[in-house]
């Protein structure tokens, strides 16, 4: 009976791991015949890439001419002095774009195309078409051109929504590194919400070890579905080659930019009015939280849609339209692909309580008028274009709302390009203080034999003496 018994269960073992072998095969397996031996992404490639161009930009670039004072034995008595007038130089620039519509729009990268004077767009049949640029937006990194075909369909990539894409999903990127010609790389998702990795201000990327190399810019990253679910916009390398860490901008902040390029208007995002901070393990401890999360508020203008829900400085933003926030860039990032006039459900924290309220989001203000104005004469200024300072401009400088006063919203040639930039805010100039373009004007007017000017810049207040 006992060996019955024994006979019995091992049987019935042996059976049961037979009937298990099959389950354990069907979910991880070894290629097996010829049909999976040839499974490719071949298929993909040659429904997408079609739709992936080459981006050439030319620019002018001003450069000061060499001469034989330019030795340091010579500066020694003349100083860095520079004689002659500048020379010209031509240099190119080399990226790739995507055509998101039919008739010849498409998106890529601004850095790839910032200051060109000449546009040049080649398809993958390489046929070469003059570009127009439509819009550069340079808090987001991108820029759309247009290209003539006529009565031409171009083939295009559908947006897919960034906001599906999973830590694990397989991608593929397409773009011309190196100049060597179309290129696709294969890879997965390697990371969501990527901060602080980039120039964009809405800084929210898709990491992938998809290679990604310089030339990529502007290129496509592509979901198993052929949806664009990024553009490539940056890689971290100490070589200048791909190490697996390449950076992509989700197509739905994308979506803004194009819906905007293609309505011929320039972009106007939502204002929220206030300062934010991220919670530290230290806030949290302090707030009563179980753990670093949410956007605390550190001040709010008055003026602010938040205020005017309820909301006030010490309360903690937890999440938007039921998307969790866990720091201020997710927050820019989600006001950043919504639009003016939506509704926008907050849930916060005060205390130990949390709390809902709807937010209607607006523009930001213009609660002075700008006075923009170009300086000309002899002052050191000349040059700078300057405005007053509102939350509208100070959105549009990427700057805090809060601020005011006079800053310069551009620079062009003249003797302020040595030591001005764009976003500078002008504090004083010989003495007197400047609280708006007006008194800047009069400042300038007065004759002077030298030049004292306070500006102020990332929060720092930096004086020059000139003359």
């Amino acid at each position: 009976m006992t060996t019955r018994l024994f006979t019995f269960v091992l049987a019935f073992l042996l059976l049961a791991g037979f009937g298990l072998a099959p389950a354990l095969a069907e979910q991880r397996q070894l290629p097996f015949g010829k049909e999976q031996m040839l499974l490719s992404f071949a298929p993909l490639v040659k429904m997408t890439a079609p739709a992936v161009v080459n981006v050439y930009a030319k620019t002018i670039q001003r450069e000061q001419q060499t001469g034989p004072f330019d030795d340091p034995f010579f500066r020694q008595f003349f100083g860095d002095k520079s004689f002659g007038p500048p020379r010209e130089r031509v240099a190119n620039s080399l990226g790739s774009g995507v055509i998101v519509d039919s008739k010849g729009i498409i998106v890529t990268n601004n850095h790839v195309i910032k200051g060109a004077t000449d546009i040049r767009v080649a398809l993958a049949d390489k046929r070469e078409f003059a570009a127009k640029l439509i819009l550069a937006d340079e808090r987001t990194d991108l820029a759309v051109l247009r290209i003539d075909v006529g009565d031409e369909s171009l083939p295009t990539l559908p947006l897919g929504n960034s906001d599906n894409l999973e830590v694990g999903d397989l991608v593929i990127a397409i773009g011309n590194p190196f100049g060597v010609g179309q290129t696709v790389t294969s890879g997965i998702v390697s990371g969501l919400a990527r901060t602080d990795v980039g120039a964009s201000d809405y800084q929210s990327f898709i990491q992938t070890d998809a290679a990604i190399n310089p030339g990529n810019s502007g290129g496509a990253l592509v979901n198993m579905k052929g949806e664009l679910i990024g553009i490539n916009s940056m890689i971290f390398s100490k070589s200048g080659g791909s190490i697996g860490l390449g950076f992509s901008i989700p197509t739905n902040l994308v979506a803004t930019v194009v819906q905007s390029a293609e309505a011929g208007k320039k972009i106007v995002r939502p204002w929220f009015g206030g300062e934010f901070q991220n919670v530290s393990q230290d806030i949290a401890d302090s707030l009563g939280l179980s753990r670093p999360e949410g956007v605390l508020i550190v001040s709010l203008d008055p003026d602010s849609p938040l205020a005017k829900s309820g909301m006030k400085r010490g309360d903690v933003l937890m999440a938007m339209d039921g998307k969790s926030l866990d720091n201020a860039q997710e927050l820019n990032f989600l006001l950043g692909i919504s639009r003016v006039g939506d509704a926008k459900l907050i849930e916060y924290r005060r205390g130990s309580e949390t709390k809902q309220v709807s937010v209607s989001l607006v523009a930001a203000p213009e609660t002075v008028q700008r006075e923009e104005t170009s300086i000309t004469g002899q002052t050191p200024l000349s040059g700078v274009v300057v405005a007053n300072l509102s939350p509208a401009v100070a959105e549009e400088l990427s700057l805090d709302s809060a601020l005011h006063g006079v800053v310069i919203t551009d620079v062009k040639q003249g003797p302020a390009q040595q030591f001005l930039a764009k976003g500078d805010i002008i504090r004083e100039v010989n003495g007197a203080a400047i609280d708006s373009v007006d008194s800047l004007r009069r400042v300038l007017q007065k004759p002077s034999h030298g030049w004292l000017i306070g500006f102020e810049r990332g929060g720092q207040k930096v004086y020059l003496r000139l003359g």
